[in-house]
C-alpha cells in the first residue's frame, strides 16, 4: 500500500502513547494506530464545529475503508503530531490522509487513509456529501 502524501495539512493535534495502546512487541499495535486516526479524526471534526460523527449536516459519516502504512517504532509516553488533510471528494465521502510523526526525534511513525461516506441514519442508507461539509473540509 503506499499513501501519498499531500503539500499541506489542514489540522494537526497531538496524541500521547498509552500503556494500553503497546502490543507484545512493546510498541503501539497495528490497533494504536487506528484509534489514533479515529480520535484525530474527532478531534478535527470538533475543531470544524461539529460534536460527534453522526450528526454533521444533518447527516453521519462511516468509516468505509482504512489502510495503514508503518514507518518506525512509537513506544509508551512517546507524543506523536498527527497531520490531517481531506481528499479525493464524491458526491457520498471524502478521504481523510493521516501523518503520525514523533514529536522529538521527528520520524514519521505512520501513515493512514480513511475512506468516509456520508450516512442518513434515519432511514439507514448512503446520503449525499453536504456542500457546507464539502466547503469545511477543503479550507
Amino acid at each position: 500500500i503506499k499513501i501519498d502524501l499531500p503539500d499541506s495539512f489542514s489540522f494537526a493535534c497531538e496524541i500521547k502513547v498509552r500503556i494500553t495502546d503497546l502490543n507484545y512487541g512493546n510498541h503501539v499495535g497495528n490497533d494504536g494506530i487506528l484509534g489514533y486516526l479515529h480520535e484525530s479524526r474527532v478531534q478535527y471534526l470538533n475543531h470544524l464545529g461539529y460534536e460527534n460523527e453522526v450528526d454533521i449536516e444533518g447527516v453521519g459519516l462511516i468509516q468505509a475503508d482504512a489502510a495503514i502504512v508503518y514507518k518506525s517504532e512509537a513506544f509508551y509516553g512517546d507524543t506523536l503530531l498527527v497531520e490531517i488533510a481531506a481528499n479525493d471528494f464524491t458526491k457520498y465521502g471524502f478521504d481523510l490522509v493521516y501523518k503520525l510523526t514523533h514529536t522529538i526525534t521527528k520520524k514519521e511513525v505512520a501513515r493512514g487513509k480513511t475512506g468516509l461516506v456520508c450516512f442518513d441514519y434515519k432511514i439507514r442508507k448512503i446520503a449525499l456529501l453536504p456542500s457546507k461539509l464539502r466547503e469545511r473540509l477543503r479550507q
